[in-house]
């Protein structure tokens, strides 16, 4: 090979190394559970294998648990819009009122299925929330398994009981239930839960069954409060995996392609179904080291439904100071979830 070929060679070779790297994509992806907790582990985990696997191992996760990168989880939202980030998994709810429109799958006594409330909560979405999610392009909503209360020093079996308790919730709507209900709600994320038992700042907190061995919460309370499965659970919250929308728009269209049948509807049933198959493991350590469960009865939960019923007129109310139709919407959010419930 002459001299003039092997440049010309060396030349496409070196034009054609940058190119085919710039095709593999690695995205950094942030969130606050522990390593091994549910959500990552049964929905993170496998969605970044997928993505992988089905770009021809172009695009990889890499993924950062429990906050390594800094800030708190109601700063993660931010993380993803700002581009500090590409994904994260989070609460909306984390970041209080800022996203009060998919809040509707946060009132309390909505539904018992996690996959009913994903699926609806996704429709609900694509036909209102859009524009809600400024900077961010959501890839999946869901909700957790049904919401309980676990307490500390005693058991939580009717309002009375709750009375003058402090009690951690996750999200603004379940703070407004809990106020409801008569306790002092105290708003917090997930990993401040258990130092804040352990202190006695607060007596108990509002969890799905789910998240508590992850965090070993079991330990540190006896009582759980449950309620009549013939009810719709306690409360729930809505999560989202959510990417960066410039970072979505930088990629080429085949890795757009990749993320999008990846995303949407279809991982957020998956994931709300990995939730309710979550429960039954999620409690047994709590059973195994023979804490003590109560169940509210029926008559019990409707008094309890009643009372926090005003949370459904303020939410509409809400609606409807920013020109939107609320109890338009709150009709659809309840029939999207009577339309996905098995």
């Amino acid at each position: 090979m002459n001299l003039y070929k092997k440049s010309l060679l060396s030349l496409a070779l070196a034009l054609a190394a940058p190119l085919g790297m710039a095709q593999e994509v690695t995205l950094k992806v942030h969130h606050f559970w522990p390593p091994g907790a549910m959500p990552p582990s049964k929905i993170l985990q496998p969605w970044c294998d997928k993505i992988h696997a089905d770009s021809g191992h172009k695009l990889k996760c890499q993924i950062f648990p429990a906050m390594q990168l800094g800030g708190s989880p109601g700063q993660l939202i931010d993380q993803a819009k700002d581009g500090v980030v590409d994904i994260v998994f989070t609460l909306p709810g984390y970041t209080a009122g800022r996203f009060p429109i998919m809040e509707v799958f946060e009132l309390p006594f909505m539904t018992n299925s996690a996959e009913a409330a994903a699926r609806s909560a996704w429709d609900f979405y694509v036909k209102y929330a859009s524009k809600e999610f400024v900077g961010i392009k959501p890839l999946m909503f869901s909700t957790h398994d049904e919401g309980y209360l676990h307490s500390r020093d005693k058991p939580i079996k009717t309002m009375a009981d709750l009375r003058g308790m402090k009690v951690r919730a996750p999200t603004r709507q379940t703070n407004k239930l809990l106020a409801s209900l008569g306790a002092t709600p105290v708003a917090m994320p997930l990993p401040t839960v258990a130092d804040a038992v352990s202190k006695g700042t607060i007596d108990g907190f509002a969890l799905p069954w789910e998240v508590i061995p992850s965090v070993k919460l079991h330990e540190m309370v006896k009582y759980h409060t449950e309620t009549d499965p013939s009810r719709p659970a306690l409360y729930s919250a809505v999560f989202i995996l959510a990417m960066n929308q410039a970072k979505y728009d930088s990629l080429p269209a085949d890795l757009k392609a990749v993320i999008d049948r990846n995303s949407g509807a279809g991982l957020s049933q998956q994931a709300g179904k990995v939730w309710d198959e979550s429960q039954a493991v999620g409690r047994k350590p709590a059973v195994d080291r023979g804490n003590v469960f109560h169940t509210v009865p029926a008559a019990e939960v409707d008094h309890w439904i009643k009372a926090s019923h005003p949370l459904y007129d303020d939410w509409v109310a809400d609606m409807d100071k920013r020109g939107l139709p609320g109890k338009q919407m709150l009709q659809d959010a309840q029939a999207l979830l009577a339309k996905y419930k098995k």
